[in-house]
């Protein structure tokens, strides 16, 4: 009588069976199928977690950026100098852009968390100018979008990193 768990695994056609236990190499082998099915599965979720992260942070550093960079300093009503809030609207336009691009292109995507974690330290310096200013309720927005580049620094640095486009030789 065999017993089977919730894992599959496939044979050379591709098709899938049933893993019993008491067949193939021991118990063992069925928990590190089943660690490396679960782990799987959590990366997946993972990277599809972070890929929507990017996108979002990447759509608001966007917008902010071309704000910045766009709208006249007297519509702005910023306390800080013209050039230095040019300057933050094009770090956050084309952190923007690092938060993206490189990932999906797989072209350097080391440089993803490298744009992340530029676009956090924007984020303590919003975070601690709102506060300064005295923003009430909207003091709550910086630290919140830090937290969510942070999280994509840390995940495509560290828990779900893109590998490099292999190139091709001819």
């Amino acid at each position: 009588m065999a017993i089977t768990i919730g894992f599959e695994r496939g044979n050379s056609l591709g098709h899938k069976s049933p893993l019993p236990l008491g067949e193939g190499q021991g118990e063992g082998h069925h928990i590190a199928v089943a660690s490396r099915a679960s782990r799987s599965t959590r990366s997946g979720r993972l990277s599809k977690v972070l890929w929507t992260t990017q996108g979002l942070l990447a759509v608001l550093f966007l917008c902010t950026g071309l704000m910045k960079l766009l709208l006249p300093l007297e519509v702005l009503q910023t306390p800080f100098p013209g050039a230095f809030v040019r300057f933050l609207g094009l770090a956050e336009f084309l952190g923007a852009f690092g938060l993206i691009l490189p990932s999906l292109l797989r072209i350097r995507p080391v440089l993803t968390p490298i744009a992340a974690s530029g676009l956090v330290i924007i984020m303590i310096g919003a975070t601690v100018s709102t506060l300064v200013v005295g923003g009430g309720a909207t003091a709550v927005l910086p630290p919140l979008v830090g937290c969510l580049a942070a999280f994509v620094a840390y995940g495509r640095g560290r828990l779900a990193p893109l590998s490099r486009r292999s190139t091709i030789q001819s």
